[in-house]
């Protein structure tokens, strides 16, 4: 009858709301759920996230859960596992949600991650609400059942307060049992009265102790304990006694002493009744040397790790001093960069060069500065970003176009404004690499108005140098024409026929001249060299009989060093009068016994010829003058020796550099190695 009253009871009450939790990141699509769900009996809690729905769950509990399953975070799998994983919420039925994928793979993953069904997008709105009612009827059923339950357990309790009361009167038999678990306990179990007598010991005192049952009896209870609370002292019987009563319903450390002297941890535990109103002690002893055994392990690696920490700590201490002076030294390089770059900044704006970044990649032009676009006339935005027109920049030594991606040193070039005026220029290019771009950089002095200057100085150390040298021909011309024209005068007045002296000296001098204006002409720049690809050891070794017997006149040594060398193109008649020139020279500026050194070897891809002698060197006024025409030292030298020998080297595009000292003269002339073979 009891029963019946409860389920008709069940059956009568009212039905609450149920909890309902959307979880979607897509506001609207929590909007659509709600609009097909809303119901007044249903309370529906929308989420925004896997994380959101968690929180919501810690604080109330839901019928049903319609997760979406592609969400940011935590995805719908995910946070499902974390709903199944929690007791509370392990049972709740969770319904997938999504739009994404059909696959049977995500469909199967979705059922084993604890979900009852998985619906897609867009899905059918009725079909969706009659499920979560079947779902909140199963739920509100099992609720039903679990209310039943409950009334029914009170039920079975109060038959069980009843059957404890009858349990009372059987205390006796209950006091029996509590013998035979006292018997068998490991644990020591001493009875004592108020003053500290045992009345009764289990056997167990017999293995932890060492003494029998009956010797126990009547002696006092600090006998079977040196001291309380884990003190390093040993107390007296009275401080353990007082101990002992004062640690009632409490558990205390103590050492306890057995029969043989030995002693061992042990925990007591003190309980107090009154039996016929006599105060009665029960105190329970357990041996736990394991534990402190085990605590005193413990202690020691906790101890140990409390040392690997302390070193651990310092380690990172360590290192984190040396990461700030890492940081430190960083900053002061990122510092020190700064500071470069506003410098390289302010020289790339401020250089009277015009400067350039150009990348190799794409061919186009990153940076100028302001005098690049001052000389050429093209602004920023008509430089940036463009590529850069080759055509505009010329190499003036072969007329070949500029190569920007290869690195050049001093090259003079000519290069074109926007004007359409053609300027000269130096150009150096360097390879750097910008953010990781390979790029060059492009420094191109303007040398217009120099190179301007030196035609203008040219032209007219040319008008300076024909006054010169028309004054020496004419003196030089002069003077055997004086003779031939006064010996014509006397032939003139006297009519009788010239002796042979007479006519020989005209001829002598007649043939000055012409020798003066044949030297004079090999001076000329536009006289035509008949160059072959031809040896210079070879045109050496077949000059050197000359240049021998010259020297052997004058008791002088000539020294032959020819070095391996490639062919060159050269003209051999005037490679023979340079030599010659210079060798006769050398041999002239030394002494008896002194010896000329006539040297080739080749030199950073060029042929190079070197005579040297063992003269007294030549004098700083001299060597300004040297080449110049009709300038000489001899007395009967006409001063254009070395001038012809550099209207030679001029043709064949030779340099002739001269190092001198007290230990004599070296004349080193250097072919070209862009006309080596």
């Amino acid at each position: 009858m009891h029963r019946k009253n409860s389920i008709a009871n069940l059956n009568n009450t009212p039905t609450k709301k149920v909890n309902i939790l959307m979880v979607d990141d897509h506001p609207e699509n929590l909007l659509a759920l709600e609009a097909v769900l809303i119901s007044p009996n249903y309370h529906l809690v929308s989420a925004n996230s896997g994380k959101e729905a968690l929180k919501c769950m810690l604080k109330q509990d839901f019928a049903v859960i319609l997760l979406d399953v592609q969400m940011p975070g935590l995805n719908g799998f995910e946070t499902a596992k974390l709903i199944k994983a929690r007791e509370k919420t392990r049972h709740i039925p969770i319904i997938f949600i999504t739009a994404i994928s059909q696959d049977m793979e995500h469909v199967h993953q979705g059922y084993s991650v604890g979900a009852i069904d998985y619906i897609f997008k867009p899905f059918h709105p009725a079909t969706l609400k009659q499920k979560i009612e079947q779902f909140v009827k199963i739920i509100q059923n099992h609720e039903a059942t679990i209310i039943q339950s409950d009334k029914e357990r009170s039920v079975e309790l109060n038959d069980v307060n009843e059957r404890l009361n009858r349990a009372t009167l059987n205390l006796r038999r209950t006091e029996a049992l509590a013998k035979v678990i006292g018997e068998t306990i490991i644990d020591t179990i001493v009875t004592f009265d108020e003053q500290g007598f045992i009345l009764s010991v289990n056997p167990a005192v017999k293995s932890m102790f060492g003494y029998n049952a009956e010797e126990m009896i009547g002696k006092h209870i600090v006998m079977l304990f040196l001291k309380m609370n884990g003190d390093n002292e040993k107390h007296s019987s009275f401080s353990i006694f007082f101990s002992i009563k004062q640690a009632v319903g409490k558990v205390i450390e103590s050492v306890a002493l057995r029969k043989d002297e030995s002693h061992f941890p042990a925990d007591i535990q003190i309980g107090e009744t009154t039996v016929e109103e006599q105060q009665i002690f029960v105190c329970t002893i357990r041996d736990v040397t394991g534990r402190k055994q085990i605590e005193e392990v413990k202690k020691q690696k906790l101890t140990n790790m409390e040392h690997v920490v302390k070193e651990r700590t310092l380690e990172l201490l360590q290192a984190n001093e040396k990461l700030q002076k890492e940081i430190e030294e960083r900053n002061k390089i990122a510092d020190h960069l700064y500071v470069s770059q506003e410098r390289f900044r302010k020289i790339f704006e401020s250089s009277p060069s015009l400067m350039a970044i150009f990348s190799i990649e794409d061919g186009t032009i990153i940076d100028v500065n302001t005098s690049w676009v001052n000389f050429t006339g093209y602004s920023y935005d008509e430089l940036g970003n463009e590529k850069i027109d080759l055509q505009y920049f010329v190499d003036e030594s072969n007329g070949n176009l500029i190569d920007f991606q290869k690195i050049i040193r001093n090259k003079k070039i000519s290069y074109k404004a926007k004007n359409g005026e053609i300027r000269a220029g130096l150009l150096s290019t360097e390879m750097i690499d910008i953010h990781p771009e390979p790029c060059t950089l492009i420094v191109l002095t303007d040398i217009t108005e120099r190179v301007h200057l030196e035609k203008e100085m040219y032209r007219l150390d040319r008008l300076n140098l024909i006054g010169e040298m028309a004054a020496g021909i004419a003196h030089e011309i002069r003077n055997p024409m004086t003779t031939v024209h006064g010996f014509l005068q006397v032939t003139r007045n006297e009519r009788d026929n010239l002796p042979m002296e007479i006519v020989d000296l005209m001829l002598e001098e007649l043939n000055r001249a012409n020798s003066i204006i044949t030297e004079f002409l090999n001076l000329a720049k536009n006289k035509v060299s008949v160059k072959m690809k031809q040896n210079l050891n070879t045109i050496i070794e077949a000059i050197s009989p000359l240049i021998q017997a010259e020297a052997l006149r004058s008791s002088k040594h000539i020294i032959l060093d020819l070095g391996k060398c490639p062919d060159i193109f050269i003209d051999q008649k005037e490679i023979r009068q340079l030599i010659l020139n210079i060798a006769l020279n050398g041999l002239d500026a030394m002494s008896t016994g002194g010896k000329l050194t006539i040297k080739t070897y080749v030199a950073e891809q060029s042929v190079i010829l070197e005579i040297k002698d063992q003269g007294v060197g030549i004098s700083p006024d001299v060597l300004e003058k040297i080449g110049t025409p009709f300038f000489t030292t001899k007395d009967s030298g006409t001063g254009l020796g070395l001038a012809i020998c550099y209207s030679v080297a001029e043709r064949h595009h030779a340099d002739i550099d001269i190092a001198t000292g007290d230990e004599g003269t070296t004349f080193s002339i250097r072919f070209n190695s862009n006309h080596a073979v």
